[in-house]
């Protein structure tokens, strides 16, 4: 079946590409979502209207994203989070994570534009690329400082396990 993009799908093509797909991943997936159009004659007519429009807004959302960009450039996000003694999180720092603070900075990021390969896990500063558009990446400066506190529980859950195991063995 051949079906022309309505939008950029990844790993098959960018939106106006006329391509081939599998009967039951473009009846069943790409034409209900309205991610594409059956490749006939009318519509291949409409599609190349569409296309300088879609240039259009591809270039305005390009000017969009590049000042997002530099605004995201500048800056930088901490996170207080719960440590082992060796700098291991419990738990992680994941891209929703990054997407809530952004939000609370004022920056509206989806999640899915992150590109943040595996979750933070350990303590540290890391660059985390947000994907704003097919030309144009942020990179933002992620901090993951240990929690003040943390040595206090850690020194306490051993004096509780003794506890734990006299009842056990009761």
């Amino acid at each position: 079946m051949e079906v022309i993009l309505k939008e950029d799908v990844l790993n098959l093509g960018h939106r106006g590409d006329v391509v081939k797909v599998a009967d039951g991943y473009g009846r069943n997936f790409l034409l209900p979502r309205k991610l594409a159009l059956q490749a006939t004659d009318a519509n291949k007519a409409v599609i190349e209207q569409m296309k300088s429009a879609a240039a259009r807004r591809s270039a305005s959302e390009k000017v969009q994203a590049e000042e997002l960009a530099g605004k995201l450039e500048a800056v930088v996000l901490s996170f207080t989070r719960k440590t082992s003694e060796s700098g291991q999180l419990f738990g992680s720092v994941t891209s929703a994570d990054i997407a809530a603070e952004l939000a609370n900075k004022g920056v509206e990021v989806d999640r899915r534009k992150i590109a943040l390969n595996e979750p933070l896990k350990s303590v540290g500063e890391f660059s985390v690329a947000i994907k704003l558009h097919r030309e144009v990446t942020a990179h933002v400066k992620v901090q993951v400082v240990a929690e003040a506190g943390a040595e206090a529980p850690a020194a306490e859950a051993p004096a509780a396990e003794p506890a734990v195991e006299e009842v056990a063995a009761e």
